[in-house]
């Protein structure tokens, strides 16, 4: 065989070889966005509209969170707390009837001190601790920060129509959904609480049928 045949072959051999690879990587990219928005759900499209539809920008970012949060571990409850942070929330829940506006800012305080108890970063970091909440609980998440945009808006946003009593209503309501994932998960419950979180389960699955919709029994008052 001449020396300009072995020549051709081995080039040949290397563009085939370049080919592979990048079809390699193609293939990679969709599946690890794939991957992406499985976990994320929700989250994954609220990043791809903070983006202005950009795809591969938001993938970057819910990439960047999981690379810093995805290995966090968290600690379970003592069951003393536990029953502690459930009587709280079942005070928020009460006083929403009379004070609506002063349930909502504890329920957005008492979320950030019940993940800062599970092991999520402190509530003092509100951005960093959402953060790391939506990777290992994105489908929950939209409750928080709906609360502590409620809890930390202008009183003057609230009297041009901004954060009415029904929109406070529906932002606890939601926001319930992370509170039990975060009050009841140990353990012994991640695979359960992971299959809940996949399938977007409702706050009607998770409230207490005593709780649940104590917040619509009376007409509340505006704070």
């Amino acid at each position: 065989m001449s020396t300009g045949v072995i020549i051709a072959l081995i080039v040949i051999v290397a563009v085939v070889l370049v080919v592979a690879a990048v079809l390699a990587l193609r293939a990679r990219g969709p599946q690890h966005g794939g991957s992406l928005k499985r976990r994320f759900g929700p989250e994954y499209d609220l990043a791809v509209a903070r983006h202005d539809g950009d795809t591969k920008a938001a993938e970057r970012e819910l990439a960047e969170r999981v690379r810093r949060h995805g290995s966090l571990h968290t600690r379970p409850l003592e069951p003393a707390e536990r029953e502690r942070f459930e009587a709280r929330w079942a005070a928020v829940q009460e006083r929403f009837v009379d004070s609506p506006r002063e349930a909502v800012g504890e329920a957005d305080r008492l979320l950030a001190e019940l993940a800062g108890a599970r092991g999520f970063p402190d509530g003092g970091q509100y951005e960093e601790q959402l953060t790391a909440l939506s990777v290992h609980h994105a489908h929950h998440v939209e409750g928080y920060r709906r609360v502590h945009r409620v809890t930390h808006a202008r009183v003057d946003d609230a009297r041009d129509g901004g954060a009415g009593t029904e929109e406070m209503r529906e932002a606890l309501v939601e926001a319930r959904a992370l509170f039990e994932a975060l009050v009841r998960q140990d353990r012994h419950d991640d695979g359960r609480q992971r299959a809940g979180t996949e399938t977007g389960g409702s706050l009607a699955h998770h409230a207490p049928a005593s709780h649940a919709w104590s917040l619509g029994k009376r007409r509340p008052k505006e704070s």
